[in-house]
């Protein structure tokens, strides 16, 4: 009888053992599938969204993103007259930095905000393309600050733009902690959304003046929050610099959809999308429309349209940030008599170039609302 009793238990103990390893098995299963998409998952998801077009926002009375979602200028109403812009021309999704300083200034706030700046995309037939991290700064604000920001410096591009999180939390890892609660926050509340097109989760990291490859450990953090949570929708990090192997090779790695920044000329958005097909997945541009440099609505938003690669002009209505300005431009070199750079509409909302309204309109399917009416070309201010 004892030695039956041995042998029973002997087989339970391996039962429990063969149980541990299926376990362990499933999690490890579990945590394959939320890893990086496959090529297949990725190809669906594209061809469910069909076309995507659209463009970067920035409201026009906000001189930086911090003034975009702080509490002190979040501006609701304009919001929603300016997607009115948009929707006229048919376009199906948009790219905005969030803040972080404002996230930690209230949570609950940035988050109720984030959702009420959601249902105004949606109220337009806009899907959006929330990022978290910004090294790009243009002035002397590399840390922002919440509450009220500068007036703008005249003739001065992007003069007060303000990074995300900041340079300092950037570069420090005692920060990161705080900004792994930031993305796992935004992304669970969101991760089934909709609204939510796909995650980009870092705007040019290292284009910025003293952050170079410190930004790569931050980056790489980012990309393993956001798994953890697993969203159903896509995530992305875009290639911007060609000749830096070791971010490109981290953005090939991980990025579910491969998005890049593009503002040259015809011939070169074609290169750059030939260069990047080898990755084997959907293509958007994130981020091109440099008049000056020949990135134009003529000639670049057919080409992404022929070869169904998106795309997301820079930007909407022009305004605080001065991005009519080249990149670089300062005050002494006023005034500036050359053609805009960015932006598609002046603050009155007539359209910069009325020929780049139609155009915009015929390749989105000519979806003409009476929100905005072309209007013949004007000279720069």
């Amino acid at each position: 009888m004892q030695q039956k009793i041995v042998v029973k238990n002997i087989i339970m103990k391996e039962i429990r053992k063969v149980i541990v390893v299926i376990c362990l098995l499933g999690c490890i299963n579990g945590f394959a599938q939320s890893g990086r998409w496959s090529e297949e998952r990725a190809s669906q998801w594209y061809q469910a969204t069909g076309w995507l077009n659209g463009f970067n926002y920035i409201p026009s009375d906000a001189i930086n993103y911090t003034a975009m979602w702080d509490k002190t200028s979040f501006n609701p109403r304009l919001i929603d007259k300016e997607l009115a812009l948009a929707e006229a021309l048919g376009f199906n999704c948009a790219r905005v930095v969030l803040q972080y300083a404002v996230y930690a200034d209230d949570p609950r706030y940035f988050l109720k905000t984030l959702d009420k700046f959601l249902s105004i995309c949606q109220k337009h037939g806009i899907r959006v393309m929330p990022c978290f991290f910004d090294d790009c700064a243009f002035g002397v604000n590399t840390d922002p600050v919440t509450g009220k920001q500068p007036e703008p410096l005249k003739g001065w591009y992007a003069w007060a733009w303000s990074p995300s999180p900041g340079h300092t939390m950037v570069v420090d890892p005692r920060y990161h902690p705080l900004l792994e609660k930031y993305v796992k926050d935004v992304i669970s509340k969101f991760r089934n959304d909709q609204r939510v097109l796909l995650w980009d989760l870092y705007n040019e990291p290292t284009n910025s003046s003293g952050l170079g490859f410190r930004s790569l450990p931050l980056l790489k953090s980012v990309f393993a929050w956001a798994r953890e949570i697993n969203p159903v929708q896509p995530l992305t990090v875009g290639f911007w610099d060609s000749n830096f192997k070791e971010l490109n090779d981290i953005l090939a790695e991980n990025s579910d959809i491969i998005s890049y920044h593009c503002y040259g000329n015809k011939k070169d958005m074609q290169e750059k999308i030939s260069n990047l097909r080898q990755y084997n997945r959907p293509l958007i541009c994130s981020e091109w429309m440099n008049r000056p440099l020949l990135s134009t609505v003529a000639d670049i938003m057919p080409l992404l349209k022929d070869e169904n690669v998106g795309g997301m002009l820079w930007g909407l209505v022009n305004g605080k940030t001065q991005t009519d300005l080249p990149w670089g431009f300062r005050p002494e070199k006023l005034p500036y008599t050359g053609e805009w750079q960015h932006d598609l509409f002046r603050p009155d909302f007539t359209p910069y170039d009325a020929n780049e309204i139609a155009i915009i309109k015929s390749l989105n399917g000519d979806k003409i609302t009476d929100a905005s009416a072309p209007s013949n070309r004007h000279a720069p201010n």
